[in-house]
């Protein structure tokens, strides 16, 4: 027999979904459409300049950055005259470490930009807290390197909200719908070049 002091603290399973989603929605609501438009105008400058751009971020964020490299590539490149040369940066990197520096996980895609990035680039960071240690050090670096600075963020939007050029954020403590939420920012800007500007 269940016991009805649990029962009736617990929400009903049936409740939860729209309630994730009043949330989600929310999310989406609060994100700016002339933050996203700024970095899709970076996003242009860069490919006509033939500049890269480096995406990163860590745990769930690390397969968003992933997806969000194919989208870019596959989507919104194939085929077209003008390319992205973009880049998903990894945190497991196989090589990091071995130089005789004593490398750790928070340093990894600092080391990668330090092989590749030059002034110009553009490096983007996805955190929903804003304050992922290895996404932070990353945005240190490219500016320090002459690099623009874009970042995806949450709640209030951390340190990485403060360090970016430009950062969009979802004002959302949820990190379901924020995690969510960046998806689609990524869906704005890679869909926005692949159906309205096909240069």
């Amino acid at each position: 027999m269940s016991d009805p002091a649990i029962s009736q603290a617990t929400p009903k399973p049936r409740n939860y979904p729209q309630r994730y989603i009043a949330e989600l929605q929310t999310a989406l609501e609060g994100i700016d459409p002339d933050q996203v438009s700024r970095v899709v105008d970076v996003f242009r400058e860069a490919r006509m300049r033939g500049r890269r751009i480096f995406v990163c971020g860590d745990g769930a964020s690390a397969t968003m950055a992933s997806q969000f490299l194919c989208e870019m590539v596959k989507g919104s490149s194939l085929g077209r005259p003008a390319l992205f040369r973009i880049i998903a940066l990894s945190a497991e990197s196989p090589g990091l470490g071995d130089s005789g520096r004593d490398s750790s996980r928070e340093e990894a895609f600092v080391e990668q930009l330090e092989s590749y990035a030059q002034p110009g680039d553009v490096v983007v960071g996805i955190s929903p807290s804003g304050n992922s240690a290895n996404v932070l050090r990353a945005l240190e670096h490219a500016a320090r390197s002459g690099c623009r600075t874009i970042s995806l963020t949450g709640g209030d939007g951390g340190r990485l909200a403060r360090l970016a050029n430009f950062n969009i954020l979802v004002r959302s403590s949820q990190r379901g719908p924020v995690e969510d939420a960046h998806i689609a920012v990524c869906h704005m800007i890679g869909h926005y070049f692949l159906n309205l500007d096909a240069a």
